[in-house]
C-alpha cells in the first residue's frame, strides 16, 4: 500500500477496523463479510483464526478517511 491510498470505507468497515484495535476477548461480534473485504484490502490479517489489524490499518485508521476530513474543515 502507498502513501496516496485513500480509503473509501463504509461506516461498517471503519467500525470493525476501530474493534480491531481491542484485543479479541474485548471485541463485539464482526461482520464477516466486512472483515472478509479489510483482508482483500490488507488492512486486516487473519491470525490464530482470528482477525488482527495490519500495520498498514493501523496507518489507515490512524490517518482517517478523507471524508472525515472533510466534514471536520
Amino acid at each position: 500500500m502507498n502513501a496516496e491510498f485513500d480509503c473509501d470505507l463504509t461506516i461498517e468497515q471503519w467500525e470493525a477496523l476501530k474493534m480491531l484495535r481491542l484485543p479479541a476477548p474485548q471485541r463485539g461480534v464482526l461482520n464477516q463479510f466486512v472483515v472478509e473485504h479489510l483482508i482483500a484490502l490488507h488492512l486486516a490479517a487473519m491470525h490464530n483464526e482470528a482477525p488482527v489489524l495490519t500495520p498498514e490499518g493501523r496507518k489507515v485508521l490512524i490517518r482517517g478517511s478523507s471524508r472525515l476530513w472533510d466534514v471536520a474543515a
